[in-house]
C-alpha cells in the first residue's frame, strides 16, 4: 500500500530516532509490513489545477530506525490509498488551508478525516460530551468569566487553538491578576476561550484515554505535572506512568468513541481527570506508544496499524 503521512514541520526536522512521537511508531510499523511510506508537511500540499498534490520525501528503514531520503518527489495525493493527516496545532489559517486542499482528494482514505478535524475544535467541541465534563462555559466575556469564577472559586482558562497545554491558565477567586489574566486570555474580550472548573485531582496527573474506531483501548497512561506547573508540560519518562482504566470509564468513554467515529474521527485521545473529560485531542493525538509498550509489555502499534489499514479502500494487511 502507498501511504502518505502529513506530519508537523518540527517532526520532519527531528524525524530520526524520535520514538516519543506517535508517528515514528506508525511509520516504522507500516514500513516493516512492506508498505511504501512518504512524508510531507502542510505547507508542501498544493493544487495543480484541481489535482491535489504533495511534495514528498520517501521514508525507509535502516538498522531498526526510520529515515527519509532528502531528495523530494511530487506526488498526486490520489495515488495514495491512505493519507495520515497528523500535523499539530495551532489550527490556524495555514492549517485550515491545508484541509481545503484535501477537499479535492477523491480516492485516498484520510485519517482522521480532515473535514471532521476542521469542524471539531479540541477544546470547544468537547462540549458534545458535557455530561462527562467538569462545569464549563465558552465565552469572551470578562463579566461572564468573573461570574463563573465567583461560583466555582477556582477555574482553568484555555485558548481554543493550541496544544500541549500551551497558554492554559489557572485562576482562583481573589487572585490579584484576575483582570489581567482574563483580558490577556480573551484578547480584551475579542477571543472566545474555554473556561472550566478547576479539578484538584490534577495534582495526581491527567489520564490519556485512547479511542480507536468505536472502541476504547485498555492501555492508558497518566501524565504528571511538573514541580513548577499545575499540569503536564514535558514529555519524558519521569512524567508519564502506567494508568488504569476503570470499567465505568471504559463504558462511558466507549460512547464518546462511537460518536467520534461517526464524525470521521477514528483516532482520538481523551484527557481525563477524576473521570471527567477536560479535552478531546483529534488533530494528532499522541498515543504514548513507547510508554504503553514498556508499561504493558505489548506492541500496541501493531493493533492500531491493523485498524488503520482496515479503513483504506485497498487493504494490504500482512
Amino acid at each position: 500500500m502507498n501511504i502518505l503521512f502529513v506530519i508537523d514541520k518540527i517532526e520532519l526536522k527531528y524525524f530520526e530516532f524520535n520514538d516519543l512521537v506517535t508517528n515514528f511508531w506508525f511509520i516504522k510499523e507500516f514500513l516493516q509490513r512492506g508498505n511504501n511510506v512518504l512524508i510531507t508537511t502542510n505547507n508542501r500540499l498544493y493544487l495543480k489545477g484541481v489535482t491535489p498534490m504533495a511534495t514528498c520525501f520517501e521514508a525507509y528503514l535502516k538498522d531498526g530506525n526510520i529515515f527519509y531520503k532528502k531528495e523530494n518527489t511530487e506526488q498526486r495525493i490520489d495515488d495514495f490509498e491512505l493519507v495520515m493527516f497528523r500535523p499539530d496545532p495551532p489550527v490556524d489559517n495555514d492549517y485550515i488551508n491545508a484541509t481545503y486542499i484535501l477537499d479535492f482528494v477523491k480516492n485516498a482514505k484520510i485519517v482522521n478525516d480532515h473535514r471532521a478535524i476542521r469542524n471539531f475544535n479540541e477544546k470547544l467541541h468537547a462540549v458534545h460530551f458535557s455530561e462527562y465534563m467538569p462545569e464549563h462555559i465558552v465565552t469572551a466575556s470578562r463579566d461572564k468569566i468573573e461570574e463563573f469564577l465567583a461560583e466555582q472559586k477556582e477555574i482553568i482558562l484555555k485558548p481554543l487553538n493550541k496544544c500541549f497545554g500551551s497558554g492554559v491558565m489557572y485562576l482562583y477567586q481573589g487572585d490579584p491578576n484576575t483582570r489581567s489574566i482574563i483580558n490577556g486570555m480573551t484578547n480584551d474580550e475579542n477571543s472566545v476561550v474555554m473556561v472550566q472548573k478547576f479539578i484538584p485531582a490534577v495534582k495526581y496527573g491527567d489520564k490519556r484515554v485512547l479511542t480507536l474506531g468505536d472502541t476504547v483501548l485498555d492501555e492508558c497512561v497518566m501524565k504528571l505535572p511538573t514541580s513548577d506547573d499545575f499540569k503536564f508540560n514535558t514529555h519524558n519518562d519521569n512524567f508519564v506512568k502506567k494508568g488504569v482504566l476503570s470499567d465505568v470509564e471504559k463504558q462511558k468513554f466507549t460512547k464518546v468513541a462511537q460518536k467520534l467515529n461517526r464524525m470521521g474521527i477514528y483516532m482520538a485521545g481523551l484527557d481525563v481527570i477524576d473521570g471527567q473529560i477536560i479535552e478531546v485531542n483529534v488533530t494528532s493525538p499522541c498515543y504514548f506508544i513507547r510508554e504503553i509498550n514498556n508499561n504493558f509489555c505489548t506492541n500496541i502499534e501493531k493493533k492500531i496499524c491493523d485498524y488503520i489499514l482496515s479503513l483504506a479502500p485497498k487493504m494490504a494487511l500482512k
